[in-house]
C-alpha cells in the first residue's frame, strides 16, 4: 500500500499545503487503492477521475502561485451518493435517479469544496438510504473489508467502506437512523452524527428531486474518517445556518472546557435490558470500563431513565410521514417496504418481535395519516427529547453499544440475524441503539474499541449534549487515547 493513503485526512491536507506532497500525487495514490480493491468492496459507485485530475493540477498550481483554497486544499474525499454533487452522477441508490446529474451542490459539499475539498468519487448506500445494508437497484452491494461475505452496514456503507480500505481518506455520509454509526462500526472506523438540524440538508435525496421538503426532523450530515483529528477537521466546515434552508438555526459551534478526564462525569452501559446484545460487544464494553477505572477516571455503571421501547415505536411512526412525502411511490417500493414489515413481524425471538411492533408502530399511521397524528408525535417527540437532555445533563457522556451485533453476513432486507444463537429482528439488530438518539436529535461519536475472536470491528456510540459536538470530539479523542483499538483490515 502507497504510504501516502496511510495518513490521515489531516496530514494529507497539511503536506499538500506545505507543498511536500502534490495533490495529484495523493489523488493518483487513491486512484490506485481504488483499481486494486473497489471491484471486491463495491465502495466507490461512481468514480469522476478525469474531473478529478484537473481540480488536483490546479490545486498544485494555485499553490505555486501562493494561492491557498483552504484547510482542505486540494485534498481528494468521497461523498455517499444520496448528497448531490453538481457535474457528478447523484442516484441515491434509486433506478429512477440512475442518470441523474445534479447542477448544484449540497451544501455541505459546496462548504467542502469551497475549503480545497476535491470530489473523486460517489460512495454506494442503501437504495434512497433507507436500509441497515448498502444494497440497491443500481449497483453491486457493498461488501466488508473484513470479510466480504458480510455487510459493509447501511445507508452509509460504502463510506465506510472505502474510508476503512484506503480509498478515500475522508468521506460524508448521512444519518437518520444509524447509517453513519452502524456502518462505522461495522468497519472499525470512526463516525459523528451531529445534533439534528446543525448542518443543512438541502441536497438530500431523499427527498427525491421535486418532491417537497419533508424531512425537517432527525436527517443529519455528517463525517466518516479514520481519527477523530478528521472528524475535528471537516465537521466545523459543514456546519452552521444557510439561507437556502431557513429552520437551520444559527448555532454557534461550542468551545470545548477542556476538562481532565478525572474531572469528567462519565457513565455507560454494557446493554439495555431490552436490547441484549452479542456477547463479544458486552465484553469489548466491560473492557473499556475496566480500563478508564484503571486511569482514574470516575465511570459509573447507568441506563438513562428514558422509554427506550416507546421512543422505538414513535420514531418508525414519524418516518412513515416522512417517508409518505420524500418520494414518489412504485409498486416495488410498496412490496418492498411491505415485506420488510412482515419480516420484522415475523422472523426472530418472539419476545423481541413483540417489543418491536412495527405493524403497531407503522400502519395506523400509513393506512389513515392525517395532521393531527402528525403533530402529536411530533409533540412525543420533543417530550423524549426534553427527558434525554435532563437526564443526559447529569455527566458529560454516555457510553453504549453501537448494535446488538456486529457486522452479519449478507442477507435479504428483513431476515433475521443471529446473535449469539439467537434470531433478533432485523432491524432491531441494527437499530436498537442508534434510533432513540435520532429520534432525540442528539450528537454521537463513534469510535473502534476491539475486535470479536473472528476479527470483526467493535464500535462504541459516545452520546452527547445536543449542540455540544466539539466538546463531544474532544472528550472522544481523550477517551480513545485510553480505550480505542484502531487497526487496518487486511484486503
Amino acid at each position: 500500500m502507497n504510504d501516502l493513503i496511510s495518513l490521515s485526512a489531516t496530514q494529507l491536507a497539511q503536506k499538500i499545503r506545505e507543498r511536500s506532497v502534490s495533490s495529484v500525487e495523493v489523488l493518483d495514490a487513491y486512484l490506485e487503492q481504488i483499481s486494486k480493491y473497489n471491484s471486491q468492496l463495491n465502495a466507490i459507485c461512481t468514480l469522476d477521475a478525469e474531473r478529478a485530475r484537473q481540480r488536483a493540477k490546479a490545486a498544485d498550481e494555485a499553490l505555486a502561485k501562493g494561492e491557498n483554497w483552504g484547510v482542505l486544499h486540494g485534498l481528494p474525499i468521497t461523498i455517499k451518493d444520496c448528497l448531490e454533487t453538481a457535474g457528478i452522477r447523484t442516484t441515491g441508490g434509486y433506478k429512477g435517479l440512475k442518470n441523474y446529474v445534479p447542477t448544484s451542490n449540497t451544501i455541505a459539499v459546496q462548504r467542502l469544496i469551497a475549503a480545497g475539498a476535491i470530489v473523486m468519487g460517489k460512495t454506494n448506500l442503501a437504495r434512497l438510504a433507507g436500509d441497515f445494508q448498502s444494497a440497491n437497484d443500481l449497483f453491486p452491494r457493498t461488501n466488508n473489508p473484513w470479510d466480504l461475505n458480510r455487510t459493509a452496514g447501511g445507508s452509509s456503507g460504502g463510506s465506510a467502506a472505502a474510508v476503512s480500505a484506503f480509498l478515500s481518506p475522508l468521506d460524508i455520509g448521512s444519518d437518520i437512523g444509524g447509517s453513519i454509526r452502524q456502518p462505522s462500526h461495522f468497519c472499525g472506523i470512526f463516525g459523528l452524527k451531529p445534533t439534528d438540524r446543525r448542518v443543512p440538508t438541502i441536497g438530500h435525496i431523499p427527498e427525491v428531486p421535486g418532491m417537497p421538503k419533508c424531512i425537517r426532523q432527525m436527517l443529519t450530515i455528517g463525517p466518516i474518517a479514520r481519527s477523530i483529528e478528521d472528524l475535528q477537521l471537516a465537521f466545523p466546515l459543514i456546519t452552521g445556518s444557510d439561507l437556502n434552508q431557513p429552520d437551520i438555526p444559527p448555532v454557534p459551534l461550542d468551545t470545548p472546557t477542556q476538562k481532565p478526564l478525572q474531572n469528567l462525569r462519565i457513565a455507560w452501559t454494557d446493554q439495555i435490558e431490552q436490547f441484549p446484545v452479542a456477547q463479544s460487544i458486552k465484553l469489548a464494553m466491560q473492557e473499556v470500563a475496566k480500563k478508564l477505572t484503571n486511569a482514574g477516571i470516575q465511570i459509573e455503571q447507568r441506563v438513562p431513565k428514558f422509554d427506550f421501547v416507546e421512543a422505538w415505536r414513535s420514531y418508525f411512526g414519524l418516518s412513515v410521514y416522512i417517508s409518505l412525502c420524500s418520494q414518489k411511490y412504485d409498486w416495488d417500493y410498496v412490496k418492498e417496504s411491505l415485506s420488510l414489515v412482515f419480516r420484522e413481524a415475523a422472523q426472530g425471538d418472539r419476545n423481541l418481535r413483540k417489543l418491536s411492533d412495527l405493524p403497531g408502530a407503522i400502519f395506523p399511521v400509513s393506512l389513515n395519516p392525517n395532521i393531527k397524528k402528525y403533530f402529536s408525535i411530533l409533540t412525543e417527540r420533543d417530550n423524549f427529547i426534553i427527558q434525554m437532555e435532563r437526564e443526559l445533563a447529569q455527566w458529560d457522556v454516555w457510553l453504549c453499544p453501537v448494535a446488538m451485533t456486529t457486522a452479519f453476513t449478507h442477507c435479504a432486507r428483513g431476515d433475521a440475524v443471529e446473535i449469539d444463537g439467537k434470531k433478533v429482528p432485523y432491524m432491531m439488530a441494527s437499530g436498537a441503539y442508534t434510533i432513540p438518539f435520532s429520534f432525540t436529535g442528539h450528537p454521537v461519536v463513534v469510535i473502534p474499541i476491539g475486535f470479536t475472536e473472528n476479527n470483526l470491528p467493535i464500535g462504541m456510540q459516545i452520546v452527547g449534549q445536543r449542540w455540544r459536538e466539539m466538546e463531544l470530539l474532544s472528550i472522544a479523542q481523550n477517551l480513545f487515547e485510553i480505550v480505542g483499538q484502531y487497526k487496518s483490515p487486511k484486503l
